[in-house]
C-alpha cells in the first residue's frame, strides 16, 4: 500500500512534473510472471525513476548498510527502503551474498520484477564496469528472463556526493528480455556464471552507450581513496568523502560545450585487474 500511494499520489507526480522522464522499450516488461531487471547505476535516484518507469511494482537488492544506519536518520531510512520493497544486498560476499540472493529468489518466485544492480555500486565516473555474478546466479537457478535496463542522464540529475538534486531530463531504455535456459543445468559453473554476467553488461553498455571499463567499480573506488589518502595523509574515509563533493562540483560546473562524451556502444577500455576474463564482448 505505501508502496502505491508513494508511486502515484505523492512521488510519482512530482518527478513527472520537475523531471519529464521518458522510457524507450515498455513493452518489453512482461504482463505478469518473474523477471529480472538488471540496470546500470549511475546516482542513488536510480532506485525512484527506474520504478516510476515500470508500471509493475518492483523490489530491489539495495546495499545492506541502507537498513543498518544509526540514529533517527538511519532508521527512517530503514523504514522506507523496507516500505519501498527494497530488500539488503550484503555485497561482502561468501554465505552473507549467498543468503542475500536467495531473498531475491524468494521475491521471483513469487512471480514479482526484481531489480537489481550487478556493477554492485554507483559508477564513480559515469562509465560502466565490471559484472558481478549474482545477477547470473540469480538467472540461472531461478530459470527467469533477465531484462536489460540502461538509465539515462542520472548522473547529471544526482552526482555522487550531492543531496538536492539538478532539475533536468533523465530517461529509461528497457532491452528485449534475455532468455539463458540454455545453461538450464549449469547453474553453479563460475565461468558459465561469468558468460552470462558479461553478455548482461553488454546489454546494457549497448542500450546506454557508455565506456566499459573491464574492471569492479568497487576495486577502483578504493584504489582511487586510498591512493589519494596515502598523498594527503588523510584516512581512507575522509579521502572518499572529498572525492565525493569534488566529482559532484566538476560535473555540475562542466560547460556543455566541453563535457566529455560517451564513446559509442562496444568501445571498452581496459584498465588491468580483471585477471584475463573476457569482457562483455566476449560474452555476445
Amino acid at each position: 500500500m505505501f508502496y502505491w500511494v508513494m508511486k502515484t499520489i505523492f512521488v510519482g507526480p512530482i518527478v513527472r512534473l520537475l523531471f519529464r522522464p521518458w522510457t524507450k522499450g515498455l513493452d518489453h516488461i512482461p504482463v505478469t510472471g518473474p523477471a529480472i531487471l538488471a540496470s546500470n547505476h549511475l546516482s542513488f535516484s536510480d532506485s525512484i525513476f527506474l520504478p516510476l518507469a515500470v508500471p509493475r511494482p518492483v523490489v530491489f537488492l539495495a546495499k545492506s548498510e541502507y537498513f543498518t544506519g544509526k540514529g533517527i536518520k538511519g532508521r527512517l531510512t530503514a523504514a522506507f527502503f523496507r516500505l519501498t520493497n527494497q530488500l539488503p544486498m550484503d555485497r561482502s560476499g561468501g554465505t552473507a551474498s549467498a543468503d542475500s540472493l536467495l531473498a531475491g529468489a524468494d521475491a521471483l518466485a513469487a512471480g514479482g520484477l526484481l531489480g537489481i544492480y550487478p556493477e554492485g555500486t554507483r559508477s564513480p565516473d559515469g562509465r560502466l564496469y565490471r559484472g558481478k555474478t549474482g545477477v547470473a546466479k540469480l538467472a540461472l537457478s531461478t530459470g527467469v528472463p533477465v531484462i536489460p535496463v540502461a538509465m539515462i542522464g542520472t548522473d547529471k540529475v544526482q552526482p555522487i556526493g550531492r543531496r538536492i538534486p539538478n532539475i533536468r531530463r533523465v530517461g529509461t531504455i528497457i532491452g528485449k528480455p534475455l532468455d539463458f535456459s540454455r545453461y538450464h543445468g549449469l547453474a553453479e559453473d563460475r565461468f558459465v556464471q561469468r558468460a552470462v554476467t558479461d553478455e548482461i553488461m553488454y546489454e546494457i553498455m549497448r542500450l546506454s552507450g557508455q565506456e566499459y571499463v573491464d574492471v569492479y567499480a568497487s576495486t577502483v573506488k578504493a584504489q582511487l581513496a586510498a591512493r589519494r589518502a596515502g598523498k594527503t595523509g588523510r584516512t581512507v574515509q575522509q579521502q572518499r568523502a572529498r572525492d565525493a563533493v569534488q566529482i559532484s562540483t566538476r560535473i555540475s560546473m562542466e560547460p556543455p560545450e566541453t563535457a566529455p562524451r560517451a564513446k559509442a556502444p562496444g568501445a571498452i577500455t581496459e584498465t588491468g585487474g580483471s585477471g584475463g576474463t573476457p569482457g562483455p564482448a566476449a560474452g555476445k
